[in-house]
Parts: C-alpha cells; structure tokens; sequence
C-alpha cells in the first residue's frame, strides 16, 4: 500500500518537550546508539533519509525520531531495497510522525514486501491497467492506497494495481473506499499507540540495561514477523465473518 503524502517541505518539526529535551542525543551518543559511522548518518542526512539535527546554539543533537527513521532505513535495507527505493518511501512517511508510528511503518515491512512505489504518468499508468482512468476512478485507487499523486506523476504500488484495477472493474464504490481508507488511519493509529504502550509497560522494563539491549533488540526482531502475521490472520479471520453475512455488521 502506498502510504499518503506526508506535509510539504520546509515544515517546520514541533520543539521537543521537557522531557524529550532530556533524552536528547549528540552524534557520537547516536552512532553509538544505531551502529552507524559519523559518515553515514550524515550521508543519510543529507538524502533527507533523516531530519537534520536539532540546534542548541552551535551544537547539533538527536532525539527518538532521528533514530526511529534511522532503524527505518536500516530495515529497508535488509530488504535489499536500494537507495532511491528507500528514498522514496521514507517520503512518504509525515515530517510530524512520532518514533511510535515510524516504528509501526517498520513493524509492516513484512518479509514477503518485495517492492516499493514505482513513479508512473498518467499514460503509463492507463497502459499498465489496460483502459483509461476517469478522476473518480483515480480517487478511488488513491483511496485504496493503490497509488499516491506526486504532482503530475503518480506513486504505485504496483504488486496491488491488478488488486485495484478489478475493484475499480467490480463498481466497488469511491465512498467506500475512501470510507475504508478513514477506518485504516484511526485503527492503524491506535494500534501502534497500544502496541508502543505494551513494549514500553512490559517489556522494556525487563532489558533497561545496556547489557540486556542486545537481547531486547533480538527479541523485537524475532517478534515483528509474528506480530505481522498475527494481525493479517484476525483482519482475515473479521473479514471471512462479516463476508459471510455482511447484514450481521450494523
């Protein structure tokens, strides 16, 4: 799915709070803190990968969101994404995300993902489904996540356009979609609000030592693809319900 077009550039990040402003990390606390050279997280930098550090008179430092994005980019290219690959996706991450939804972005970044958004104009789009798109017929595949409008191109998910294309064959509805599309935003939001509070509440607590942070870090990773395959199992488990009797859901 692609994922919506976050605020424009030269938005402004929100100052940190008290207690962000306590946790705040100089460079060599955070290449540390990710496993990264002084080099790289500058090079990442400068891609737009990362926002620029955070100004403390002539000092520069880094808070929970520079190494949330961080981890981000590290995991897509475990994927084997390349460069421009990845650039394009943390584009279309929000400037104000928070580590937690970051995290949760990650978290999706299921194994089986093979591809990212493939730029596309409007006539290579049309040949790729194979008759021409009206404006309601792109709303609804934006609706669907299939695509994103970047000025006059568009960004496709193309592993999901065939899935698009026949919903848009079937009639399915712009509403519905865009209905859907509203329910996946404040679900997808709690999620990782609730998600975040388990780990933090219960399980961090356990490794809060640096000893221990190597085995923490082993056991998120070891726990991403089950907490994956966990939701898509009760999202299709709820959907084959309601599809047997849709009537039964009001």
């Amino acid at each position: 799915m692609v994922k919506s077009e976050g605020p424009s550039e030269g938005v402004t990040h929100t100052a940190p709070g008290r207690d962000e402003e306590a946790a705040l990390l100089t460079l060599d606390e955070l290449t540390e803190r990710v496993g990264l050279s002084v080099r790289t997280v500058r090079f990442y930098t400068s891609r737009n990968l990362v926002p620029p550090p955070i100004r403390r008179g002539r000092s520069g430092y880094y808070s929970a969101v520079h190494v949330a994005r961080i981890e981000l980019v590290l995991e897509l290219q475990s994927h084997g994404f390349t460069l421009s690959a990845i650039e394009r996706y943390v584009a279309g991450i929000p400037d104000d995300a928070t580590p937690e939804e970051i995290a949760l972005a990650r978290t999706m970044l299921a194994p089986w993902q093979s591809d990212l958004p493939v730029e596309m104009d409007r006539a290579q789009l049309e040949k790729r489904v194979g008759h021409p798109l009206t404006a309601d017929d792109i709303a609804t595949l934006q609706a669907l996540g299939v695509l994103r409008v970047r000025g006059s191109s568009y960004l496709v998910a193309a592993n999901q356009l065939t899935i698009g294309t026949r919903l848009l064959e079937l009639g399915f509805p712009r509403e519905v979609a865009v209905a859907a599309a509203a329910v996946y935003q404040v679900h997808g939001e709690q999620m990782a609000k609730e998600l975040a509070e388990v780990v933090n509440d219960k399980l961090a607590p356990l490794y809060d030592d640096a000893a221990a942070s190597e085995h923490f870090r082993e056991i998120m990773e070891r726990l991403k693809p089950l907490s994956v395959g966990g939701l898509v199992s009760a999202y299709e488990a709820a959907v084959a319900r309601a599809a047997r009797n849709p009537r039964a859901t009001r």
